[in-house]
């Protein structure tokens, strides 16, 4: 009996760390990271500062906690590439799966965007960049053509860019999302082929 009680006010907890991250993420988008206070966040969401500072002892430590739980994927999808063989299809999985994690981590990579000297002061964006090149250990063939391994870099960079650069050229996310995703796909796909034909 005891377990359950204890998972369901885990989970409990889970969900109200995900509601101070989710209401921290759009003050920040609204009015920016440095004019927001824990005060705010604590009002915005309807508890008390004291609530809230038992999940979070500084803005810090909330932007610090969204960039573990939304790179954990990308460390997850490293660890699954690495057990698989290297066929295309693991790659173009891999391509979609970094997608997906890119989607779900967008009002984060906003975030990122609009606040570079925090994100430097914080080094939250060194797991990432870790996150990114252990993709790019697993996708790109060392022994390939050269022009090869840039097409399997520039898959990964492609899916990047739709986050960020792209954001004029198509109005619906997930219109874009898709787009990208079939260009990131053909690069992998074409250097993958291209490996195989040096061969």
């Amino acid at each position: 009996m005891g377990v359950t009680m204890d998972g369901t006010k885990q989970q409990r907890r889970g969900n109200t760390r995900q509601r101070i991250q989710d209401v921290a993420l759009a003050l920040f988008a609204e009015q920016g990271y440095e004019k927001t206070s824990l005060r705010e966040i604590a009002e915005r969401l309807g508890v008390t500062k004291a609530a809230l500072y038992y999940h979070f002892k500084s803005k810090e430590e909330i932007i610090v906690s969204l960039f573990e739980d939304l790179t954990r994927p990308l460390g997850e999808l490293v660890e699954w590439g690495r057990q698989q063989p290297p066929t295309l299809e693991t790659k173009q999985e891999i391509i979609r799966r970094y997608s997906a994690a890119l989607a779900a981590a967008a009002p984060l990579f906003r975030f990122m965007q609009e606040n570079q000297a925090t994100v430097r002061e914080l080094r939250i964006g060194d797991t990432f960049k870790q996150r990114m090149m252990g993709l790019r250990s697993i996708i790109v063939d060392p022994d390939a053509r050269l022009a090869d391994q840039v097409r399997s870099v520039s898959a990964l960079f492609t899916l990047n860019a739709g986050m960020f650069v792209l954001q004029d050229i198509e109005s619906d996310p997930d219109k874009r999302r898709e787009a990208v995703l079939e260009v990131a796909i053909d690069l992998i796909t074409q250097a993958h082929q291209g490996t195989r034909d040096g061969e």
